[in-house]
């Protein structure tokens, strides 16, 4: 077991791969709930039993340890069971959204060099549908978690080398969207992931009472280290959700006594919408003891308006991929009716910086750096991009800025581009370079807009001379190769693009413009 700071009065303790969280539980408390899907319930042993043949069935399939094995899912049991039994094996689990483009989904795939692609079929019809133009073969897992899809072995995988201290070994590679537009995977070590689901789970004071209401994909994150492990670590029971919808969760927090929730800002704000929609001033929620927010920037008015309708505070916090992800958390004990993300987690350094690198004075604004277990081991296969933002002494960049206020931090601002939607990255170049992909399509520049606790996306698209493209075609060319919530919000036609001396393009007039328009979506 693995020590670290002490949470509290409590000093953390946790395993050393990330599929051995179960194992105390299956012996200790072998009948207890770990997974709810639907109206089917895993018990602790039957979750460990399920992790233990899965392993073995992988490696019938030629999956060895050091190789990458890409999951394509939506939250589910499947999922958990393959993730897990690939770390079992000391391989590089590769969890991918399913509601991914083809085209992301396709750089994702040739990016991780993946050994194998497997689909959860039964449980994701975008997963089915990818499966399908994959020319993936159905099979049945050794396990009741019904027919997975599994592609074709790459003969060309090479694995990458083993850590002889299993805790530095890369348990999963998320990926984000790169600042190139290209993918960037995000190497994260078991010890990464069960600091976080370990320090996450204390400030929570999660046990084996809780039920953890698990909407935040598992292919994010959060919903990994967060929401998944930080349950059974400490024996709680996960009710798996593959997708948000506001009546859906309303009803899990009346009928299956869910005592923790967390969630993006938009879902909160969702929630109220869905509430008043209703006729209701506030969700039955008999057994729900803490919220929290956590993915994108928390509007006070989505907090207010929440914690009306819940009768209790929203808690907040920030994080980012590359920090497993969480930096900064409020506590249970600290009610604050600002949107302060909270005090640092124990373990983790943070510094703030000015332009020029040195350290800021008290309660200024800086460039936020940290330093701690949480931090990834760098970018995969991408060197010149992990030195960009981890410098020799382990301080990573987040490029967020903020200023500490007794202890508590706030975040002010962002030193790049990145937009967040619904809880997810954005890149902008991503988008643009979509869209100037269209044969009408000149030049495009892409900005974020806050709106109702979120972030709207604005594409100002300049046409070819003499062309007259669409709105709805452009939307339609876009939604071809881009994942629902990296579509523009509303796409803009303009004769030009407002420029600089030396051509670049003025995205804060852009800013300025989009803040003026409409409401309506492309």
């Amino acid at each position: 077991m693995l020590r670290e700071p002490h949470v509290g009065s409590a000093r953390l303790e946790f395993p050393i791969r990330i599929n051995e969280v179960l194992s105390p539980w299956a012996a200790r408390s072998p009948d207890r709930p770990a997974l709810v899907e639907g109206t089917r319930v895993w018990s602790y042993r039957e979750l460990w039993d399920a992790v233990r043949s899965t392993r073995n069935w992988l490696a019938e399939k030629g999956v060895r340890p050091g190789d990458r094995v890409m999951i394509l899912n939506e939250n589910s049991a499947a999922a958990i069971v393959l993730l897990l039994a690939v770390a079992a094996l000391d391989a590089w689990a590769v969890p991918v959204g399913a509601r991914l483009s083809d085209r992301e989904i396709d750089l994702i795939r040739m990016h991780s060099g993946a050994r194998r692609v497997i689909y959860t079929v039964a449980a994701s019809q975008p997963a089915a549908a990818h499966a399908r133009r994959h020319r993936a073969e159905l099979e049945t897992l050794p396990t009741a978690c019904g027919s997975v899809a599994v592609g074709p072995l790459d003969p060309t995988c090479e694995p990458e080398p083993q850590e002889t201290d299993p805790a530095r070994q890369v348990a999963v590679l998320i990926y984000t969207s790169g600042t190139t537009g290209q993918p960037k995977g995000v190497m994260l070590t078991h010890r990464n992931l069960l600091f976080m689901a370990a320090v996450s789970g204390a400030i929570r004071q999660l046990g084996p009472a809780d039920r953890f209401y698990a909407v935040l994909p598992i292919s994010h994150i959060v919903g990994l280290s967060v929401v998944l492990l930080g349950s059974l670590l400490n024996g709680a029971s996960v009710h798996l959700c593959p997708r948000f919808h506001p009546a859906l969760a309303a009803r899990a927090l009346g009928q299956e006594h869910v005592t923790v929730m967390l969630g993006v800002p938009s879902m909160y704000a969702l929630l109220a919408e869905y509430a008043e929609g209703s006729g209701l001033s506030s969700l039955l929620h008999p057994a729900l003891r803490t919220i929290g927010a956590c993915g994108a920037p928390l509007d006070p008015a989505v907090k207010l308006a929440t914690e009306r309708l819940f009768g209790m505070p929203l808690h907040n916090g920030y994080g980012i991929t590359e920090c497993s992800p969480t930096i900064a958390q409020t506590r249970l004990e600290d009610v604050r009716s600002d949107c302060s993300v909270g005090r640092i987690l124990p373990g983790v350094e943070t510094k703030l910086v000015g332009p020029d690198g040195s350290v800021v004075a008290p309660g200024e604004v800086g460039e936020l750096r940290v330093r701690g277990p949480n931090v990834m081991r760098g970018y995969y296969n991408a060197p010149e991009e992990t030195a960009a933002v981890m410098d020799n002494e382990g301080w990573f960049n987040t490029q967020d800025l903020a200023r500490l206020e007794d202890g508590s931090l706030f975040i002010v601002g962002r030193t790049k581009e990145l937009i967040i939607r619904f809880g997810f990255n954005v890149h902008p170049v991503e988008i643009e370079a979509v869209l100037n992909r269209h044969r009408d399509v000149l030049q495009t520049a892409v900005v974020g807009r806050t709106a109702g606790g979120d972030e709207e996306i604005i594409a100002f698209v300049q046409p070819v001379a003499g062309a007259t493209p669409t709105i709805s075609d452009l939307a339609r060319h876009a939604a071809s190769d881009l994942a629902p919530y990296k579509r523009p919000t509303r796409i803009v036609l303009v004769s030009s693009l407002p420029t600089s001396s030396s051509g670049k393009i003025r995205k804060s007039e852009l800013k300025a413009l989009a803040a003026g328009l409409g409401c309506h979506s492309a």
